[in-house]
């Protein structure tokens, strides 16, 4: 008895060992098989830190997230023409007026971190894009406009991150009923409200609407060009931007994750 005792401690202590070996690897040094458990772990994790639910993602709309999680991975080479690390210092830098904003209206710090990211990058930018977006959130005019804002508002970072937040909350009214509310919300930040409810509306069924917006992912192929050439990274890029701002040392990066600024 005593050494079947002996042989389950042991197995257990070779286990973790195992275990947190795996965890403290960096991703670039993880296999395959550990970089998909990795990305599918954290993913669930930001989730349920959005919506205090759990998700329940399709491998395959795991797979767009690792997708762009690699994308971001191959900048963190300091010789690379936008590298992370500068990405998340400026993160850091703006993350106290940005999380200050969104836990004012009671939501989570995530939305309002990690929509810049894929946003701008936190670059406070002043000339308007084709569509005429400005300022860190990449608000139109016309859209600040609804939340209050004029065009020098836009670029005030703590007023844009107030009117995000409130777009948010509208948005998670909007699509209340879909069990993956806070995914649409985000989604509907670059695609509109009118456009996602549409999309919706064409591909989502009793089937699948476990998971709205992987459906809307594997059937990309039937929504529109934009959706297609755009819309369809902003959801697995957001997730991908919170992996690595939530996680910097697992990707050999500085500093604490930006939502503890």
């Amino acid at each position: 008895m005593r050494f079947q005792r002996f042989l389950i401690v042991l197995a257990a202590i070779f286990l973790t060992g195992v275990t947190t070996t795996a965890q403290n690897d960096s991703y670039q040094k993880m296999s395959g098989q550990q970089r998909s458990a990795f990305v599918a772990a954290q993913a669930r994790r930001i989730a349920r830190e959005l919506s205090g639910c759990e998700y329940e993602f399709t491998a395959a709309f795991e797979e767009d997230i690792q997708q762009s999680l690699n994308a971001y991975a191959r900048r963190l080479n300091p010789s690379a023409k936008r590298e992370i690390r500068e990405v998340l210092e400026r993160g850091r830098s703006v993350a106290p007026t940005i999380s200050a904003a969104f836990k004012a209206r009671n939501l989570s710090t995530l939305y309002g971190l990690y929509i810049p990211f894929v946003e701008s990058e936190y670059i406070n930018i002043e000339s308007p894009n084709q569509m005429g977006a400005i300022g860190m959130f990449q608000f139109i005019p016309s859209t600040g406009e609804n939340y209050g804002l004029n065009v020098q508002d836009l670029l005030d970072v703590s007023k844009s991150a107030d009117a995000a937040a409130r777009y948010i909350i509208d948005s998670l009214e909007y699509f209340k009923d879909d069990p993956m509310k806070e995914a649409l919300a985000i989604l509907s930040y670059n695609r509109g409200t009118q456009k996602t409810r549409h999309d919706l509306r064409s591909l989502a069924n009793d089937q699948n609407r476990a998971c709205s917006i992987c459906a809307l992912h594997a059937e990309r192929g039937k929504l529109d060009e934009t959706f297609r050439n755009e819309s369809v990274f902003y959801i697995p890029r957001f997730f991908a931007a919170a992996i690595i701002g939530e996680n910097p040392q697992a990707f050999g990066l500085p500093g604490q994750p930006l939502s503890s600024y």
